[in-house]
């Protein structure tokens, strides 16, 4: 059986991922629509119970893409290649999509296909990606150069000459 990065890379070169390919070039200029797209996604992949094996690791993927692609789309990150957004946009859109190569209510194998996009995109973009959380962790950390309230540490306004 071929990896999972092989099953995306040949899902990616695909008819129906070109169809979703050609949608997310659409809605790259539609925040608000791919925002929905992103909710939509993310609310979907909450929904599943994984364990901390491979599948959970795919997972974290997919919501990093989420988070990578609610970000571009909110003009918070436009670090990267607009190849890139768009081929993670067509992913989600993939995810999201009810039917495709292998419907999602089939149990487990329902979600291979999408899985193996999902594998296909992180190790295609696995660059990208690992920056994007780079960039995330930078955010989520206080500005050491901005001090914090009240620090009496530094000069009253007044002190530095200013009425």
């Amino acid at each position: 059986m071929p990896s999972l990065f092989a099953q995306g890379l040949r899902l990616s070169k695909n008819a129906l991922f070109g169809t979703f390919m050609g949608r997310a070039t659409k809605l790259l200029g539609k925040p608000f629509k791919v925002l929905t797209i992103v909710n939509e996604v993310a609310d979907k992949l909450a929904d599943a119970k994984s364990k901390d094996n491979k599948f959970k690791q795919l997972f974290n993927s997919a919501l990093t893409i989420v988070r990578l692609v609610r970000s571009y789309a909110s003009g918070d990150y436009r670090e990267l290649k607009t190849t890139t957004i768009i081929s993670g946009l067509a992913v989600l859109l993939y995810v999201l999509a009810p039917v495709d190569l292998i419907p999602d209510f089939i149990p487990v194998v329902g979600w291979l296909d999408d899985l193996s996009l999902v594998s296909w995109f992180a190790g295609k973009f696995h660059t990208e990606l690992a920056q994007f959380r780079a960039w995330e962790d930078r955010q989520a950390q206080p500005a050491a150069s901005e001090p914090a309230r009240g620090d009496r540490s530094l000069p009253a306004v007044a002190e530095l000459g200013h009425s």
